[in-house]
Parts: C-alpha cells; sequence; structure tokens
C-alpha cells in the first residue's frame, strides 16, 4: 500500500526524536495504522545540521525553505514542531490552506491562536492532532477528548511543567533554596537560560488551556488563566507544608462550577497521600475527575525527544487511519462539534473558593493570635490546622502557620490585608492555596 508521507518542518529535539522513533519503529507503526508512515521532507535552517542527522537515509528530501514542503502536492501531512507563535502559525494555516492535515506540539501556538487554526481545519476537512501539546508522552488529549467522553468532566488538577517540579522536589528533598536549585536544573539542562515560562507557569498556563477547552467544550481562552510561578517560594515553607501533612506542587487547575470555569495555575498544598503529591523529578501527572468513572490519573515523561516523540507519532497514526474517512465523523477537535462549544463563563480568581495556608511572622506577645482569629473570623474564615512555633532562644518573634477552611480569594486577600497592619505582625504574610484533591 502506498506509503503517506510527511513533511517534518524543524528537526530540533522533538523532531529528531520523531524521525528517529519513525525509522526504528517503522514496521510496527505500519502494521497499527495500515500503511507506512515516512517524513519524505524535512525543513530545517540549519541543512548542514539536518543532512548529519539524516546521513544515510535515501527517502528524504531536505530544504531550508519550509514553503517548499507546505507547496509540495505529495504531502499529506505537514508536522509542525519548530515551535513558537510565529513563523509556525503562518505556516500551519498555509498547510491548512492547502489541503494538508497538521500535526503539532505548539501549546504556545494553540493556547493562543487555536481558535482560529481549529475554525480554517474545520471549514477546510482537514484534521490537527496535537497530543505532543500537552504532556509530552501522556496520552491525557485523547483521554479528555475520547477516552472520557460519555463523562460530565468535574475538574482537571495536573503537573504539566518538568521544570518547575524538578525545583520543588530538590527543595524538599535537600531544604535547598529557589535560587540555588534553579541554578541545577539549568546546570541539568532542565531548565532554559531564560526560565520565565517555566518558573512563573505560563507554559503550564498554555497547557491548561487547551485542556480546560477539550474538558469543558469551550474556545481556547489563555488570557483567563490566573497564573502565579514558583519564585517566591521558600524551603521554609515547603518544610511548614510537609509538617502538616502536604506537599507543595505546581498545579494547573480547572473546575466547572455553577458560577463559571475555573482556570488557575498556581503553588498549591496537596495532601501527601494523594498519588499525584508523590510525583517528583521532571515527571508529570494530570488527574482528572469525571461524573462517572470519578478520579483517573495520568502518569508519565511530560518532556523530551522521544515521550514528545511518541505522541506526535501517535498523532500521524490516527491521521493516517482517519484522513479518508467523511470530515463529519472524525473527532472534533475540542472533542464536542464545532457549532456545540459553549460560551461558558470564566470565573475571575477573587471568586475562587479554595482552601489557604497562610505564615505570618509576629511578635511573640499575648493577643496576638487572638487579633488574627478575629479578623479572619469578621471574614467568616475557619481555621482548620494551626502551628505556632516557639521563639528561638533570644528571639521576640516568632512563626504562625494556619490553614484554613474552604473560603473565598477575596475575602482571604480582604483578611490579609487587615492582618498585616496589625503592629504585632512582621512583614507579608504568606499565601499559598491548598487542594485536597478528594
Amino acid at each position: 500500500m502506498k506509503a503517506l508521507q510527511v513533511g517534518l518542518l524543524g528537526i530540533g529535539t522533538v523532531g529528531l526524536g520523531t524521525w528517529n522513533v519513525l525509522q526504528r519503529n517503522a514496521e510496527e507503526i505500519a502494521r497499527r495504522a495500515g500503511r507506512p508512515i515516512r517524513i519524505t521532507w524535512i525543513a530545517e535552517r540549519a541543512l548542514d545540521r539536518a543532512r548529519e542527522l539524516t546521513r544515510g537515509a535515501t527517502h528524504v528530501n531536505l530544504t531550508d525553505d519550509a514553503k517548499k514542503v507546505l507547496a509540495n502536492p505529495d504531502i499529506d501531512i505537514v508536522v509542525e514542531l519548530i515551535g513558537g507563535l510565529e513563523p509556525a502559525r503562518t505556516f500551519i494555516l498555509e498547510a491548512i490552506a492547502n489541503g494538508k492535515h497538521v500535526v503539532t506540539a505548539n501549546k504556545a501556538l494553540l493556547a493562543r491562536h487555536g481558535n482560529e487554526i481549529f475554525a480554517s481545519a474545520h471549514k477546510k476537512g482537514v484534521m490537527v492532532a496535537f497530543e505532543g501539546a500537552v504532556a509530552g508522552g501522556i496520552p491525557i488529549i485523547k483521554a479528555l477528548r475520547e477516552g472520557l467522553t460519555a463523562n460530565r468532566l468535574q475538574w482537571i488538577a495536573g503537573i504539566i511543567n518538568g521544570t518547575s517540579n524538578f525545583i520543588l522536589s530538590e527543595m524538599r528533598d535537600k531544604g535547598s533554596s529557589f535560587a540555588t536549585v534553579l541554578k541545577e536544573a539549568q546546570a541539568r539542562g532542565y531548565a532554559e537560560a531564560d526560565p520565565t515560562f517555566d518558573i512563573e507557569g505560563i507554559d503550564a498556563a498554555h497547557k491548561l488551556t487547551i485542556m480546560s477547552a477539550i474538558a469543558f467544550g469551550v474556545p481556547m481562552q489563555f488570557e483567563k488563566v490566573y497564573t502565579e510561578g514558583i519564585s517566591k517560594l521558600t524551603a521554609e515553607d515547603i518544610r511548614y507544608a510537609e509538617e502538616l501533612g502536604y506537599r507543595i506542587k505546581l498545579l494547573g487547575i480547572t473546575r466547572r462550577t455553577p458560577a463559571g470555569i475555573e482556570l488557575r495555575v498556581h503553588p498549591t498544598l496537596i495532601p501527601e497521600k494523594r498519588l499525584i503529591a508523590n510525583v517528583e523529578g521532571v515527571m508529570n501527572a494530570v488527574l482528572v475527575k469525571g461524573d462517572a468513572v470519578g478520579a483517573t490519573l495520568y502518569y508519565g515523561a511530560g518532556a523530551g525527544a522521544e515521550p514528545t516523540a511518541s505522541a506526535v507519532i501517535a498523532d500521524l497514526v490516527d491521521v493516517t487511519r482517519m484522513h479518508t474517512a467523511d470530515p463529519e465523523h472524525r473527532v472534533p477537535h475540542l472533542a464536542f462539534q464545532p457549532d456545540q462549544l459553549a460560551d461558558l463563563p470564566f470565573l475571575p480568581m477573587g471568586d475562587v473558593e479554595t482552601s489557604y495556608y497562610l505564615r505570618m511572622r509576629v511578635d511573640d506577645k499575648p493577643g496576638v493570635l487572638a487579633d488574627i482569629t478575629r479578623i479572619l473570623a469578621d471574614r467568616e474564615i475557619s481555621i482548620n490546622a494551626m502551628i505556632q512555633k516557639e521563639p528561638s532562644e533570644g528571639q521576640a518573634q516568632t512563626d504562625i502557620i494556619l490553614l484554613t477552611h474552604l473560603c473565598v480569594e477575596k475575602d482571604v486577600v480582604a483578611a490579609i490585608e487587615k492582618i498585616e497592619a496589625l503592629p504585632t505582625v512582621n512583614g507579608k504574610v504568606v499565601r499559598i492555596r491548598l487542594e485536597e484533591l478528594n
């Protein structure tokens, strides 16, 4: 049977992983797809590097001009692995306009321009597949879009950035500072020279945007994500959280509520007995709650050449199986039929209800705790647990750590403002959200 021809844009880390896995497992993949899948064109600006990486291959053409691939009538599927917003967006839209299916692992592009891309693909009758865009080799997109399709999904909570998870794991294990562990992550190649997207939660927000759209049948709305990173976390708070039976993880959380959809990325205390709390190092995990199935957990490598290539090639196999099917009978890009996407409101962060870890440095005097609890009570914030540390010898100050029951974010913010104004409270109150993930 005639091979399906693929044009690869970019042979960087993931592109090379895709090339290698496709060559190594060609026979197995063909048996599953029903026909061979071959990369016959590669567009790469660094042509000499591309020649070196594909040395010995006789069936591949190389070019530094992506438009030669996009316009080639023999190419069935374009795989975009160059990353970034432009020219990736232009290339994908051009491939769609030329009637080609697209596979991409570009989460930033989909989070920001996915609505435009999917609308163009739907109009042209082609597929855009993007399993590799979220959580590397974990098949979470297929699970959300197909495996859990019988469910009314209730919430998703995910560790979806390996760099941040490595940093938090090392801070907990070694008691090191954020700055020290970040340097180690950069030395190991887990963090970029500019780690902003990872440590400030932007990368996780891109991925959460995609998962939320699929889970709840809404358009991509990256601008609605509340994003808070891990750069201000201290080893002290990680230690206190552990004393209370919790681990701190950077979570992406999206939840359906009667008032709207929550969409937020931030450091979160999770009970240490939860499986997801024990995901360490650069690994990813996504916990999904459906009304019929209950909670399901997906764990694995969230990045890397071959784990992400695994997802990219799975998409290639899906497209190969379905490319001759009636477009109306394919799995919709966002799980729901395009004319059935809902215009649901997104909840402002101030209206989100969760629990909180609060740490404050206070004078070691009678009545201090009573003043703090009175302020919390005025906002109907009740206390679930508390630690009050003995002051060090010769010190006149100590730490109080409180865990609250469920309360509304704007009430906590208002209470913290009043607590910080007390003459017996020194400096800022540390606030970290807490999720039980029952």
